[in-house]
């Protein structure tokens, strides 16, 4: 594998997640912003992500926790009444 053309110092999160079904959905970069990666994960699994040339921005649902260099962040899955 050619590391090369990999951009080695892109931004990080770990995604993990706080009860089973959390969606975290990755999404294109460019003039038509849309998912072109979704990952379902289970109670206590953990994701970590990158930020590239292809994904622009990451998308949570359901209750989980995101460690970024920022600090922690909690999701929460919003009840429907």
């Amino acid at each position: 594998m050619d590391l090369s053309c990999e951009n080695t110092q892109s931004e990080y999160i770990v995604v993990k997640a706080e009860n089973s079904g959390v969606q975290v959905i990755g999404m294109t970069r460019g003039q038509d912003t849309r998912p072109h990666h979704t990952e379902a994960l289970d109670k206590g699994e953990v994701l970590v992500m990158q930020f590239t040339d292809k994904t622009s921005l990451i998308k949570i649902k359901g209750n989980a926790k995101i460690y970024t260099k920022f600090g922690i962040v909690e999701s929460e899955k919003v009840s429907t009444k």
